[in-house]
C-alpha cells in the first residue's frame, strides 16, 4: 500500500473504458467493509462513494452523467468509467478513510497525495486536400489549398510542407466549448510551377494523421503558327517563276523537233 506523491496523468480514448488507480490498496487481511472511499472530481463532483461495503447513494446527489458509467474496484479501489466522454476530462481525486472504531476513522490518503488527472481524447478524420487554380499561365499556376479535418479531441495542430518545405497556414478552429468536438481547416496560397507533392498532417494528444496530393501544373499555353521567313518565300517564289518558263518554253519549242 501507499500514497502517490505527485500527480499522474491517465489518457484514453473517447468509447473506451478507462481506470484510475486510488492511492491505497485494501489488504487482503481486510475488506472494504472496514473503509469509507470517496471518489470525487475537480474536488467539488463526487463520482462515486462507498461505507462499509456499501455504495452511499442516500445521503450524496451524484451527478447524473455518471450513472451506469461508473463503477470500483472493491479490493484496489480503482475507479472505471465506461464509455469515455470528452466531459470526463478533469482532475480526480480519491479519498480513502479508516474506521479504527464504530465512531471514528483517519484518512489513509487524499487529494494532498495526488491526483489523477484524466485527459480523453477522440479521433480525428483523416485529412481531406482540396486545391483550387484561380489563376493559371505558362509558367505558374495560382492555387487556393485546403486541409481540414473533424470530429477529434483535443485541440490539435495543423501542418502541411510542399515537397518536404513546410508551408505557413492560416487556420481556423470549430467547436462548440472547450470540452466538445473540434474541427480544424487550414488553408494557403500556392504558386505552383510544376507538378507537385503536398502533404498535410493533423497533430493531436501525441497522434498523428497525414494525407499527400499531387498539385499538377496544367499547362493552358496556346503555342503559336510560325510563319515562314521572308527568304523561304523569295526562294520559293524563284523556283516557281523558273518551273514556269521552263514549261513554256518547251512548249514554244518542242513542235520544232517533231516530224517533217
Amino acid at each position: 500500500t501507499g500514497c502517490a506523491l505527485e500527480n499522474k496523468v491517465v489518457k484514453s480514448k473517447v468509447g473506451e473504458k478507462v481506470g484510475l488507480p486510488c492511492c491505497h490498496e485494501i489488504p487482503s487481511s481486510e475488506s472494504l467493509h472496514n473503509y469509507r472511499v470517496y471518489w470525487q472530481k475537480n474536488t467539488t463532483d463526487v463520482v462515486t462513494a462507498y461505507a462499509e461495503g456499501k455504495k452511499m447513494s442516500d445521503h450524496i446527489q451524484f451527478p447524473e452523467r455518471y450513472e451506469n458509467r461508473t463503477e470500483m474496484d472493491t479490493r484496489n479501489l480503482t475507479l472505471w468509467i465506461s464509455p469515455v466522454e470528452i466531459l470526463d476530462n478533469g482532475s480526480y481525486q480519491c479519498v480513502v478513510q479508516h474506521f479504527r472504531h464504530s465512531q471514528n476513522s483517519y484518512v489513509l490518503c487524499d487529494e494532498r497525495n495526488g491526483n489523477e488527472i484524466f485527459l480523453p481524447s477522440a479521433d480525428f478524420s483523416d485529412p481531406n486536400i482540396t486545391a483550387e487554380v484561380f489563376a493559371n499561365s505558362c509558367e505558374s499556376a495560382e492555387m487556393v489549398v485546403r486541409c481540414s479535418s473533424h470530429g477529434g479531441f483535443p485541440k490539435p495542430k495543423i501542418s502541411g510542407a510542399l515537397n518536404n518545405m513546410s508551408v505557413e497556414w492560416n487556420v481556423s478552429w470549430e467547436s462548440k466549448s472547450n470540452l466538445s468536438l473540434y474541427n480544424v481547416t487550414g488553408e494557403v496560397q500556392l504558386n505552383v510551377t510544376k507538378d507537385t507533392e503536398f502533404s498535410c498532417s493533423i497533430e493531436y494528444d501525441g497522434f498523428t494523421k497525414s494525407t499527400s496530393l499531387l498539385l499538377k501544373k496544367t499547362n493552358d499555353c496556346v503555342v503559336p503558327t510560325v510563319s515562314p521567313s521572308y527568304n523561304v518565300i523569295t526562294a520559293s517564289s524563284i523556283i516557281i517563276i523558273v518551273s514556269l518558263l521552263a514549261v513554256t518554253l518547251a512548249a514554244k519549242y518542242f513542235p520544232r523537233h517533231g516530224k517533217c
